[in-house]
């Protein structure tokens, strides 16, 4: 729809309030969903700011402001009851029955706050939310900007909204904004400014493909990383994947995130980008005296022992646990020097987990722990999706020993001891005719390990049944996510056996479903068939 959303928290609002962040949460995400819903151009604002302020209270009002159909005075009356939507005319757009609006009212009440709206037909809504709120703490905690307080920052931002938003949250994080109305008024600036006290050191560049197109911006980000300025692109999610793909690789110093900024990610990215580089050699001590202390998440028994065995043989000291609330109890009870991360796992998954990781390091002032996701396969852009939900890296399966030396080093500094057998992920190619059962290329994926291919094997036949009926129970009840996550399930558990042909479906029929494909019914039956092929070779059912 082209629309622009903004997220508008002025200055003096309290970040630290006592309250029920879920529910709110789900308020918000349903006023805001039905505001694009409704809004065919333009733009759908989100504001918060302080109405009332004592010592130990706020009083917090939320709005969600929208350019969409608006509401009559009789709409407005009956919008807050049950089972009624604004305009039942055939015309309508789709999208429910307005129950939302009801929980949200019962919610918000339930808070002891109110809900309120404001409209005029053709011209928008503006839905409200005000709530009375205890404060946590001082806010002075939230925000450290000691490294940031008074370094200059260049802001470019055509929107007029989205560029009062971006400015109140860099002032908030203590920089010096000035904003400017084109690239080349900023880039002069920049030239001004280095001969002066006070150079320009960062710029925040909120850009569309309407206004730039990502070969322009690549060479603007040179030119200015030229200049020794450090850039910060924002883009609209939708086309995050055009201006990443441009983006020169070697470009270290630009920074790449979604708009609106999300304020946490956008703060620890200035920090990174304006610390000295003596400070982030101190973060992680490195010291090729000790082996890397490393946790591995994953819900799946076979991947998790797979994982251990190997780190543990290189010399690595290891602590594995099977779901994302068990990551996060045991990261804030012991140290690591990294994580692995399972994407897919039932209730946190592995960006959930991530988040929440991210979350707890800002509020207790830890330093960022690095974060590898593992997953069996994803396509390029859920790779991109990976990095920027506050991920630092990604493997694919199935993981060599090489590979996780390699980014054990990259990411700790500290050094695994490699075995005598490691395998590269592309020395398993393709065959013209795949086998159903491998004991070669089981043992390859083991690292030569024996014991350990067999190992994998069994508990791969063991769950076979369970798994094929898990899909036709998805798939019979045309449930595309469940379907999904259960063939990326399995295909997690074939990337470590001798299983060419069950793995080969498994890809294939995971790729179409993710791309809504029309061949992923044919794929599945394959699926299935490899099931049974695999199944009665290995005489298992």
């Amino acid at each position: 729809k082209q629309l622009e959303l903004v997220s508008l928290v002025y200055r003096d609002t309290p970040l630290s309030l006592v309250g029920d962040p879920l529910r709110l949460k789900q308020v918000l995400t349903n006023l805001v969903s039905n505001a694009i819903k409704f809004t065919n151009e333009g733009t759908v604002v989100v504001r918060a700011m302080v109405e009332d302020e004592r010592s130990d209270r706020a009083q917090l009002r939320i709005s969600v402001q929208d350019t969409g159909i608006g509401l009559t005075d009789q709409d407005l009356r009956a919008l807050f009851q049950a089972f009624s939507q604004a305009d039942n005319s055939i015309s309508r757009q789709p999208g429910g029955t307005g129950l939302g609006l009801v929980i949200s009212k019962r919610l918000i009440e339930q808070m002891g706050g109110e809900i309120g709206v404001d409209s005029i037909p053709e011209e928008g809504s503006e839905f409200w939310v005000s709530l009375s709120l205890p404060k946590a703490r001082d806010d002075a905690e939230d925000l450290p900007r000691a490294a940031l307080l008074g370094r200059r920052v260049g802001l470019l931002e055509q929107h007029p909204l989205a560029r009062q938003a971006l400015q109140h949250q860099l002032e908030a994080c203590g920089l010096a904004v000035l904003p400017f109305d084109s690239l080349d008024q900023l880039q002069d600036a920049v030239v001004a400014a280095r001969a002066s006290e006070q150079p320009i050191e960062i710029a925040v560049l909120g850009v569309t493909m309407r206004e730039i197109s990502p070969p322009q911006l690549c060479q603007r980000l040179w030119d200015f990383e030229a200049l020794g300025c450090k850039c910060i692109v924002l883009c609209p999610t939708s086309e995050q994947a055009q201006y990443h793909d441009a983006l020169p690789e070697t470009h270290t110093h630009t920074q790449l995130q979604g708009k609106p900024a999300c304020t946490r990610k956008l703060q620890q990215v200035l920090l990174e980008l304006l610390r000295p580089p003596q400070a982030l050699v101190e973060q992680v001590p490195v010291s090729d005296s000790r082996p890397p202390s490393v946790l591995c998440v994953d819900d799946n028994p076979a991947n998790l022992m797979l994982l251990e065995t190997l780190l543990t043989d290189m010399g690595g000291e290891v602590v594995a646990v099977s779901s994302g609330q068990q990551a996060l109890e045991v990261v804030q009870q012991q140290s690591f020097d990294m994580v692995f991360m399972d994407v897919q796992m039932p209730g946190m998954d592995g960006r959930q987990t991530t988040e929440a990781i991210r979350r707890w390091e800002l509020e207790s002032g830890q330093p960022p722990l690095p974060i590898v996701a593992l997953t069996a396969h994803a396509l390029s852009n859920e790779r991109r999706s990976l990095l920027q939900s506050g991920l630092d890296d990604y493997l694919t399966k199935p993981i060599s020993e090489r590979q996780l030396a390699q980014v054990v080093l990259k990411w700790t500094g500290l050094p695994l001891r490699r075995g005598a057998v490691a395998v590269p992920a592309e020395s398993i190619a393709a065959e013209s005719e795949m086998k159903v059962l491998d004991a070669e290329e089981g043992l390859r994926l083991a690292a030569g390990k024996a014991d350990l291919a067999a190992d994998m094997l069994s508990m791969l036949l063991a769950s076979l049944e369970g798994d094929r009926q898990s899909i036709r129970d998805a798939r019979a009840a045309e449930d595309q996510q469940a379907l999904i996550d259960r063939v990326h399930r399995l295909h997690g558990a074939t990337r470590y056996c001798g299983v060419p042909q069950l793995r080969a479906a498994c890809e294939r029929s995971e790729t179409l479903l993710k791309q809504h494909h029309p061949s992923a019914g044919s794929a599945l039956d394959e699926l299935d068939n490899a099931i049974e092929r695999l199944a009665r070779e290995a005489r298992v059912f």
